[in-house]
């Protein structure tokens, strides 16, 4: 059964004219519930995560600031988010429900987070409407377990995962994997394994033949056993801050490449969302839902 990590706690109100659209997170499960492609028996609340799996990745420091809402303006103001104590509570649940997924996917060849993808987080600071990373904190989670000796990262949201290429940059067990806009945010970018910037505009032609590309360049040098796949839809030509120019189509076939590879090498996949910050909320949504349509009809 697919299994999809969802609490109410994901939609956390934030002021009326912030641009984060934080109410995708409640609408896209009704989405999927009304349309019939999954039950509520699908959904689970995640639990909190015990702080130790969020200190194997991030700084005792960090953390503690974070906890006792101590971040400076500055600090506060790199994330993109009013700071808050439910806030954190949130971001530590979407972390929480990345892990309970994976061990989803273990069980059921894939599992999925209504939330998540939060690569702008780094090891000591946050950014970009991320706190707490949940790409690392689960990759991590996996190795410490022993449910993973490999794991590839495929991050294919518009904006670059520095904050999980930096988590990583010496970490040889985790191929991390990005490919976004190469002039967007952040303009000051990390190092990952694999990084490929594309040009403002790309089509989804060019853009799926670059990908198939370099999946199967990374398969030639690092045969994963287990791959967390960054689904953000801000690549979408509708995006207000994505500049590249995909369509629902091109989005969907980009999914289907990922999802098709970890059943071809048989090889477990937890999905997480990313961004997406269309003006129109429906385009949005319709863009995020095709991955769970997808889930449905190519692993159950």
């Amino acid at each position: 059964m697919l299994k999809i990590a969802w609490s109410p706690l994901y939609s956390h109100p934030l002021p009326e004219d912030h641009r984060f659209p934080m109410e995708k997170y409640s609408l896209l499960p009704e989405q999927l519930l009304y349309e019939g492609t999954v039950s509520e028996d699908n959904f689970f609340v995640p639990e909190m995560l015990d702080e130790k799996w969020i200190l194997n990745t991030h700084d005792e420091a960090y953390f503690t600031k974070l906890k006792k809402q101590n971040l400076s303006k500055a600090e506060i103001r790199a994330t993109g988010f009013p700071l808050s104590p439910q806030l954190v509570e949130r971001e530590i649940q979407i972390a929480g429900g990345s892990v309970q997924a994976a061990l989803f996917a273990m069980e059921f060849g894939i599992g999925m987070n209504i939330a998540g993808g939060t690569h702008h987080a780094f090891t000591d600071r946050g950014e970009g409407f991320c706190l707490l990373n949940d790409l690392a904190i689960t990759a991590n989670y996996l190795l410490d377990h022993g449910y993973a000796r490999k794991i590839l990262i495929v991050d294919l949201d518009v904006h670059q995962g520095n904050g999980t290429a930096e988590i990583f940059r010496a970490k040889s067990e985790v191929f991390t994997f990005s490919m976004h806009g190469e002039k967007n945010y952040p303009h000051r970018k990390e190092k990952s394994d694999l990084d490929v910037g594309l040009p403002d505009g790309i089509k989804d032609t060019e853009y799926l033949r670059i990908l198939e590309k370099n999946l199967d360049h990374i398969l030639r040098r690092f045969v994963p056993d287990f791959i967390l796949y960054q689904s953000g839809v801000d690549v979408l030509e509708t995006d207000k801050l994505g500049r590249l120019g995909l369509s629902h189509a091109g989005i969907l076939q980009r999914d289907k490449l990922v999802l098709s590879l970890a059943q071809s090498i048989q090889v477990p996949v937890m999905c997480c969302m990313g961004g997406g910050y269309s003006a129109r909320i429906k385009d949005i949504i319709d863009a995020h839902a095709q991955v769970f349509r997808l889930a449905q009809d190519l692993f159950f």
